[in-house]
């Protein structure tokens, strides 16, 4: 009869802690709606010229510098920043690719970087230098509004695409998206 009684109260008692446990694993899970993440309008420092882009043998128009827009966190340019000084390299910076794949047609790459190659924008932080964001001229046309950001969370710390207004939908991991019609 006790064994019967403390083994009930065992069963009892992990069932109420995994109850507990899920529950306030979801709450933490879910973040609040009010969290606002500081940010700015990043500068071009440098675009790529129409030659530049023909030596590639890249058959693109040149955005305007006025349709341009691209926001970065101040996590995220204080990240770069903190590369930057530990690498003892001005230009390091972080490159931004959009390649065709993944499970919803669009993924980003992205990839620490030394200098900007001649097809690349190259953004800045209007505050927070270095702060560099090289992205080619093929992929800001499907980046262009976008926010970039520097996460850290229990499983990591990653830059990512916080909002780009080309997608419409994309999958949980972050990195493939589908773009508008």
């Amino acid at each position: 009869m006790r064994s019967w009684i403390a083994s009930n109260q065992i069963a009892r008692l992990r069932t109420d802690s995994a109850r507990s446990f899920v529950s306030s694993s979801i709450a933490r899970a879910t973040p609040p709606a009010s969290i606002h993440v500081p940010k700015s309008t990043a500068s071009i420092s440098s675009a790529p010229t129409t030659g530049e882009l023909e030596a590639q043998d890249i058959d693109l128009d040149v955005i305007p510098e006025e349709d341009i827009k691209l926001e970065v966190t101040n996590r995220a340019a204080e990240q770069l920043k903190s590369i930057a000084t530990r690498e003892n390299c001005p230009s390091a910076g972080l490159r931004i690719a959009v390649e065709s794949g993944g499970c919803h047609g669009y993924q980003y790459t992205m990839q620490l970087a030394s200098e900007r190659n001649a097809e690349d924008y190259h953004f800045i932080h209007p505050a927070i230098i270095p702060s560099n964001i090289y992205i080619d001229a093929v992929s800001l046309g499907l980046l262009n509004g976008s926010t970039i950001d520097f996460a850290t969370e229990l499983i990591g710390s990653s830059f990512r695409i916080a909002a780009n207004p080309q997608a419409k939908g994309g999958c949980g991991c972050g990195i493939s998206w589908e773009m508008k019609d």
